[in-house]
């Protein structure tokens, strides 16, 4: 019987929950890391437009980061667990994702302050919460999540 027909994930299931836990717990930590940097880190590691540029960053854009990032490490989570509250965790990970955008690519001179290389990891960001949707949903119509 295939594994289709059993209800029982696929192995690339487990391969890309843990996958997706990795980089949202990698989100986390990037969050933990901007939220906490003293005045002396920010020094050390960026230019003064770029520490402005962080420093102004309305609470509502660090909040939708926070967010983001616990949303998409919930949801990864859920989807090790196999329960159907992955897919609108994703969702609203991404959503959260889409207005942490928003305020770094209208509101705001993002790319003239941070250079055309700092576009790679938002994008790669957007895909990859793109993807965790999508598969979420796939399992969910599987009958991989209850």
């Amino acid at each position: 019987m295939t594994d289709a027909l059993n209800g029982k994930p696929s192995t690339s299931f487990w391969v890309l929950g843990v996958v997706f836990l990795l980089w949202n717990l990698l989100g986390l930590f990037a969050y933990y890391t901007q939220v906490t940097m003293t005045p002396e880190m920010m020094a050390a590691s960026f230019t003064e437009a770029q520490q402005a540029w962080m420093l102004g960053e309305p609470a509502w854009a660090t909040s939708a980061y926070a967010i983001a990032v616990t949303a998409g490490v919930i949801a990864a989570a859920l989807l090790l667990m196999r329960k159907g509250l992955a897919f609108p965790f994703f969702i609203v990970s991404f959503v959260a994702v889409l207005v942490q955008d928003f305020n770094a690519f209208i509101l705001s001179d993002w790319q003239g302050v941070w250079g055309n290389s700092a576009l790679y990891l938002p994008s790669v960001v957007f895909i990859i919460a793109i993807i965790e949707i999508w598969y979420s949903w796939s399992a969910k119509a599987r009958g991989w999540l209850n």
